[in-house]
């Protein structure tokens, strides 16, 4: 069930960001719109996830995993809805960077506080509990839980949605340019919009988004498997399920506010250096035999590295996308599609070498290696790929989009320097000069299912 989880969302979030980037939102702004329809998914599905199935007790495994699967694909598809739409805004509210910064520092802030509040409800009500034993009997507990997150979750989606204004978009916002001076595009890149496919064949595309799993993948397997790390490796109490991963995020939460500072002054790039040193500083004190309480220092390591590892990658996301915010949905979306599939794939792959079913002697080791070698191969991948961007600046396009037109020279303004798309031949002719087209406007839309054209020349 967490890989059909993890395929959905990862097949869904790049569909989501193209079609939150070509949708007009109902007037009601295309980002907002899609938030809001993930909400309404997340908040009809999350609760059945986390509760028993309707009917008898005794069904089979494979009729449990048929009955939650609709549930979870719905409630992934919502998710990503949110995730990708709330992300793609941050680009649109401002073109500064260091404000950007500033934004996903305060959203990963809040991520951070929700979390905190989700393993404070979590720690009150196993702590309501006899057993100092996780088992069955505490199935009533995390469906009380799941219903306080519902609860809160559509509380702060409502304020959201009433006090957050989406700017509008201008008319030639969505619109690619078809003749730009070629000869000085790296001033006039901004003005030249991308479409989906143009990310496909920039380098750093790739390279982003490998240095967002990597990051992803830290932060993620080591807060899955750190419950059981502390209960079956360090053998602590079951409250230590909630207190552990609330100590991670309480010095996540701390770090957030320093990462925007520490971006602004130190750059993305040795921010990110050493965001992952702390971090592997961290797996290596888990590695320690028997830490016992200890676990709680290298939990704060863990916590502070990874809130400033996701807070400058998301950094780095916003740079890369600079003026292109037409398509920021989908470059968000292809950055989380890498994130939930490696993560899926991880914990499938770590799950097949497993010792045993139930917990055995083997277990103990077994769930230490995990928390040290998965995080930290991630950060040494996160690090390699770091290398490939020192001698680059990232939102920087040194070619034009290659869905456009050819662009033209305007030292030397002839019919010859303009070499047409098939667009402009339809619309103009093919034998058309370049007055004919400047008569028209210099900018025209290029986009699956027809042509809408700005007028932008000037007397």
């Amino acid at each position: 069930m967490l890989l059909i989880g993890q395929v959905s969302d990862a097949l869904c979030t790049p569909l989501i960001g193209y079609e939150s980037d070509r949708s007009l939102g109902c007037r009601y702004g295309k980002r907002k719109t899609w938030h809001l329809l993930g909400t309404i998914c997340v908040m009809s599905t999350f609760i059945f996830i986390f509760s028993p199935t309707l009917g008898p007790t005794d069904t089979s495994e494979w009729a449990k995993v048929i009955y939650f699967t609709p549930f979870i694909v719905i409630f992934q598809f919502g998710w990503a809805s949110t995730q990708i739409s709330h992300l793609s805004l941050i680009p649109e509210l401002t073109n500064v960077a260091t404000e950007r910064v500033a934004l996903n520092a305060i959203r990963y802030s809040f991520t951070v506080f929700a979390n905190i509040f989700v393993y404070g409800i979590c720690w009150v009500l196993l702590n309501s509990t006899d057993s100092s034993v996780l088992s069955s009997a505490d199935v009533p507990q995390f469906r009380y839980l799941a219903v306080i997150v519902v609860g809160t979750g559509a509380v702060f989606s409502l304020i959201f949605h009433c006090g957050t204004q989406e700017p509008k978009e201008s008319r030639t916002s969505t619109m690619p340019c078809c003749i730009v001076n070629k000869m000085k595009f790296g001033q006039n890149q901004e003005q030249c919009n991308m479409l989906w496919k143009d990310w496909l064949f920039e380098s750093q595309f790739y390279q982003v988004a490998l240095i967002y799993m990597s990051s992803r993948l830290m932060v993620n397997i080591s807060q899955v498997y750190i419950p059981m790390y502390v209960t079956e490796t360090l053998g602590l109490n079951k409250t230590t399920i909630a207190l552990v991963p609330l100590v991670i995020y309480v010095s996540g939460f701390t770090a957030s506010f320093l990462a925007g500072l520490v971006n602004k002054y130190l750059g993305r790039k040795l921010t990110y250096f050493i965001s992952v040193l702390v971090f592997l500083g961290g797996c290596g004190w888990l590695y320690v035999p028997d830490i016992g309480f200890q676990v709680y220092g290298a939990a704060c390591l863990l916590g502070a590295g990874g809130s400033t590892l996701l807070v400058t990658s998301l950094a780095l996301t916003s740079d890369l996308i600079s003026h292109n915010t037409e398509s920021g949905a989908f470059v968000y979306g292809a950055m989380s599609f890498t994130d939930k599939l490696s993560n899926g794939i991880a914990v499938i792959v770590i799950q097949y070498f497993h010792p045993c079913v139930n917990c055995c002697p083997a277990c103990k080791s077994f769930y230490k290696n995990v928390q040290v070698f998965v995080p930290g191969g991630a950060a040494v991948l996160g690090l390699v790929v770091l290398l490939t961007l020192l001698p680059v600046t990232v939102g920087t396009r040194k070619k034009p989009p290659r869905s456009y037109c050819k662009l033209r020279d305007t030292e030397e303004d002839t019919d010859s320097e303009i070499e047409q798309c098939d667009e402009c031949k339809r619309l103009f002719g093919v034998n058309s000069s370049s007055s004919d087209i400047d008569r028209y406007g210099s900018v025209h839309s290029i986009q699956e299912g027809g042509v809408s054209s700005s007028d932008t020349s000037t007397a």
